[in-house]
């Protein structure tokens, strides 16, 4: 690439190779002398061409693994609490895990400037988890070892993004499609397109519906997996990124962009969604193998960060407010010719967990919003009150005896929940009664300890000050049948389970064996999908049919049933007009997906109403021409 020729030309010999990583540049030099003097020469380049250029150590005058981890474990303090040092040889990168990075980082990165001219290596940091994280661990195995076919996927998605394309000469156009997720909660996908880039923004299954309709479109002429240029994934609940490893079994080959939290939640999530195919005696969609390419196809963004994905499309992600990693995605297409937001499911509101989504953007013409919680009847009630109203069915459960099931969304809704009981167990609002976690939920809370920059101030705080909710002595983890069974047949308590729709997954299992008992109570905290078990229940469902031992059973259901509304992570109509009234800049178009017919057509007709803007609520398969 001509980019790359002109670079290593202005730096004569010191330079032995160019690639890319991404959208941008890495350097590799055999002078030790260059690499750690030669910044000052790179940061010229860098102001003349503004891209991102990282100069690392030539393979060939890297020092020995041994010897280098001996070093660094000499440098860090101990106070670091170093856990793990991995190799990434064929990128010249030395990931150091640490429990306290920031010992690790020493004062204005003095620390690890030491180490990367003492060792020749470049290192990068990463938080070991206060809980053990399987997944972590193995998807990190995944990026680092003997990888270098990472190397060569980083450096093609970089030559496609630095093709030559000239926009003064070119069309501008841009068209979306909607392949899943209009006037619907579920299946979320949308396919951007441009004379240049064909980009798939998330990519859902609606876990509450049955045979096709579970799934996007993907059978129609502009739909073809060979010309996707990227991938772009909002965040990890199923809606969004269920089907993404069965894209990857199909054949595509190419990056898919997401925050750091996202990539960890969605491969764990992926993996259980085959083991709850295998528990319903149900082919999975994909396998292991499938979770992996994603995983080694995956390319991690921070909020703020900028980033080319294609060569007329630029990618920037904003907090959503929504769930651990959430994120919207700002799309700067046609060198500014057109502005898209696709805020995805957003919380413009505080929350134990996360801060509110950004409202503040450098410039949006078009927004897709959702409309959960979008009709003029749902106007949510204060966080405050929701709590108190949590509290007290469960004060009153635990008085009569009874046990409490709280239907959970493993990543989101069940720490939020974790974090009110914590909090008035802990200040004695409420008082010690066993706290059950079972399912995904205590793998999804290691996930947030390692990614405590992406939580609430508070939240993350307490994590670095050793004061960690999430491993309070409060909660007991359910790990086993046998478990599981003592739970059931033991005294009051409150079970947090999943899935929060009540479709599979170990809640199901807790509301056959506490349906029956009026004493007992179930409560709904997030949102029930149109067919789902949860949504029948919360309808008034008396009497259903469940799979007991391989034998169909009748399950009468007499506990109390309660929907405390006021802890969805989902926008309320009050907040969504809000974020509308308060968004810089104004955008000239709103589109409403994302949410059941009535609740977007009504939002649709508020927002043209207050802000005179235009409003689309379209259908799915149907096609907008944003420009």
């Amino acid at each position: 690439m001509d980019i790359l020729k002109n670079i290593k030309e202005r730096l004569n010999e010191n330079i032995t190779d160019a690639s890319f990583e991404g959208a941008n540049i890495v350097l590799y030099t055999d002078s030790e002398k260059f690499f750690r003097e030669g910044e000052g020469k790179i940061k010229k380049i860098v102001d003349d061409i503004k891209k991102r250029i990282e100069l690392r150590a030539d393979q060939k005058i890297l020092p020995e693994q041994e010897e280098v981890e001996k070093q660094i474990k000499e440098i860090v303090p101990k106070e670091a609490e170093l856990t793990n040092v991995l190799f990434d040889f064929h990128r010249s990168i030395v990931v150091i895990e640490s429990k306290k990075p920031g010992m690790v980082i020493g004062k204005q990165g003095s620390i690890l400037e030491e180490i990367r001219k003492k060792t020749l290596w470049t290192p990068q940091i990463q938080r070991s988890p206060a809980i053990k994280s399987k997944i972590t661990e193995n998807i990190r195995e995944v990026l680092y070892a003997n990888n270098n076919y990472r190397r060569k996927f980083l450096n093609s998605v970089g030559e496609k993004i630095y093709e030559e394309w000239n926009p003064e000469k070119a069309d501008i156009w841009v068209r979306l499609t909607f392949l899943g997720g209009a006037r619907q909660v579920g299946r979320s996908c949308i396919l951007l397109q441009t004379p240049k880039s064909k980009i798939l923004l998330d990519c859902g299954i609606d876990v509450a519906s049955q045979g096709k309709e579970k799934f996007p479109f993907f059978n129609i002429p502009e739909f073809d997996i060979s010309q996707l240029d990227a991938i772009i994934i909002s965040h990890a609940h199923l809606d969004h990124v269920g089907l993404l490893p069965y894209i990857y079994k199909m054949g595509y080959k190419g990056p898919v962009y997401m925050t750091t939290p996202t990539r960890d939640i969605a491969a764990l999530l992926a993996l259980d969604f085959i083991g709850v195919a295998y528990k319903q005696a149900a082919t999975p969609l994909f396998n292991s193998a499938d979770i992996k390419e994603m995983v080694k196809h995956s390319i991690c963004l921070n909020y703020n960060e900028v980033t080319d994905v294609t060569p007329d499309v630029r990618l920037t992600f904003y907090n959503a407010g929504h769930a651990l990693g959430s994120a919207m995605v700002h799309l700067n297409i046609g060198n500014g010719a057109h502005n898209l937001l696709y805020a995805a499911d957003f919380k413009y509101a505080r929350s134990r967990l996360l801060d509110p989504a950004a409202a503040v953007f450098p410039r949006v013409e078009t927004v897709i919003t959702e409309s959960t919680y979008g009709s003029k009847n749902d106007i949510l009630p204060p966080r405050a009150k929701s709590e108190e109203e949590l509290l007290d069915i469960i004060k009153k459960t635990i008085d009569r005896g009874g046990k409490i099931l709280i239907p959970e969304l493993g990543l989101g809704r069940a720490q939020e929940t974790m974090l009110v009981i914590e909090d008035a167990i802990r200040t004695g609002k409420m008082k010690k009664v066993p706290i059950y976690i079972d399912g995904m939920i205590w793998d999804i809370n290691a996930i947030h300890t390692v990614y405590p920059d992406f939580l609430s101030n508070k939240v993350r705080s307490e994590i670095f000050q050793d004061k960690n909710p999430f491993v309070s002595d409060i909660f007991s983890r359910i790990g086993s049948p046998q478990e599981r069974k003592q739970v059931v047949e033991g005294g009051p308590c409150v079970v947090l389970a999943t899935s929060g729709m009540l479709v599979g997954g170990a809640s199901v299992e807790y509301f056959r064996e506490f349906a029956g008992n009026k004493n007992n109570s179930v409560v709904f905290v997030c949102y029930q999908g149109v067919g789902s078990l949860g949504r029948q229940v919360q309808e008034g469902l008396k009497e259903t049919k469940m799979i007991v031992d391989g034998k169909e059973e009748k399950v009468e259901v007499n506990l109390d049933i309660h929907t405390v509304n006021g802890f969805t992570a989902h926008a309320g109509r009050n907040e969504l007009l809000s974020f509308f009234n308060n968004m810089k800049p104004k955008p000239k178009r709103i589109i409403i997906n994302h949410g059941e017919v009535s609740k977007s057509l009504d939002l649709a007709s508020a927002l043209y109403k207050l802000n005179r803007v235009e409003t689309n609520v379209p259908r799915t398969l149907e096609t907008l021409r944003l420009k």
